[in-house]
């Protein structure tokens, strides 16, 4: 019987079902492209912490197993890691590996590289984010090559050299999904807009600093924030003490559909994160033929319609500048494609088009 063709990705966590839209949506987007381009390739993810139940299931085409971590250390996630290693044993043996893909440089990667080099089978760790800061507490227990690494961004690559003196060799982007979203908007309602975890390395105070500034001189400035984390009460309590009922809308998590829908909407999207390893939602947002603003420059090269601002002063003038703008660009703009990531992936691992 000839074995199938099949590449392992091991993730912390991923979708629960097909409607779970909020759980790593860019990750989401990148395995759905992968089995639309490489149709023939039998795709197997290997969850480890997320969904929080033990199981098998069917996605978009993919099988997924599922080893119910639930986040939980010590022994727990020994036997997490034991789990995993017998499911890839078992994959070995019934299937031909491509290879293994780690998302993120974690635990991941410590289970998938050990596995590689006991197995000889292709792996590659993609680095994320947060992953390439310093004190990654797995990086001397991986011992990593640059050969295995997949930066994120230009951003991230470099950080990462910084951190640990090792450059990742291969940068990929993760894309977004032209098909995913309903264009062109019929009006451009929302003046700024906002969207991600409500969590401090965010900052989204400073956009509602920024809002209050601009109310003075723009009274009926409209601005949205979507989604959902620890700093939302402290952010409605600023809200309500500046007097930005109004102004500032915070909308809690949306599916993912309806913030492309708000972003087709918005006139700028404003990302506020001290840290980030490239933000998708930046690149959904010019898509979406919004103006983007953040602090952090994910690639080398210039993106039309993206702007940089090192700190909040410089981030207010670019905004009101661009709102002061009468001819205001809102031509969507596509850098990079969810399709080329998978293909590029692909490539990595010596299959292509041409394999299938």
């Amino acid at each position: 019987m000839t074995k199938q063709d099949t590449l392992v990705i091991l993730s912390p966590g991923f979708p629960e079902n097909e409607a779970d839209s909020t759980c790593i949506p860019a990750q989401q987007v990148f395995v759905r492209n992968l089995k639309k381009n490489f149709p023939a390739l039998n795709i197997v993810v290997l969850a480890f912490q997320y969904p929080f139940a033990s199981s098998r299931y069917r996605w978009w085409g993919v099988t997924v197993f599922s080893f119910g971590g639930k986040n939980r250390g010590g022994v727990f996630r020994l036997l997490v890691w034991i789990r995993v290693w017998l499911k890839l044993r078992k994959l070995k043996r019934k299937h031909r590996l491509v290879g293994l893909l780690s998302f993120w440089m974690g635990e991941c990667t410590l289970v998938a590289s050990r596995f590689a080099r006991w197995h000889k089978v292709k792996h590659f760790s993609w680095v994320l984010g947060q992953d390439a800061k310093l004190w990654n507490k797995y990086f001397d227990r991986i011992k990593p090559r640059a050969g295995s690494l997949i930066a994120l961004s230009d951003f991230i690559a470099a950080e990462f050299n910084r951190n640990y003196d090792i450059k990742p060799a291969h940068v990929i982007p993760v894309g977004i999904d032209p098909a995913m979203f309903n264009l062109p908007a019929t009006e451009r309602d929302i003046d700024v807009l906002g969207a991600g975890s409500l969590i401090p390395l965010k900052q989204y105070f400073l956009l509602v600093n920024i809002v209050g500034v601009l109310r003075e001189t723009r009274p009926g400035i409209k601005a949205i924030i979507c989604g959902d984390g620890p700093e939302m009460e402290s952010l409605r309590t600023m809200v309500r003490n500046l007097g930005l009922e109004s102004n500032v809308t915070l909308m809690g998590e949306l599916e993912h559909k309806d913030v492309l829908d708000m972003m087709g909407r918005a006139k700028i999207f404003v990302h506020t994160s001290a840290y980030e390893g490239f933000g998708v939602v930046c690149l959904e947002a010019l898509y979406a033929g919004a103006q983007v603003v953040s602090f952090v420059k994910p690639m080398d090269a210039e993106i039309r319609n993206w702007h940089f601002a090192h700190m909040q002063d410089d981030m207010l003038k670019i905004v009101k500048g661009l709102l002061d703008d009468p001819g205001i660009d809102h031509t969507p703009v596509i850098p990079y494609l969810a399709d080329d990531s998978s293909k590029a992936i692909m490539d990595l691992f010596g299959y292509n088009e041409a394999a299938i």
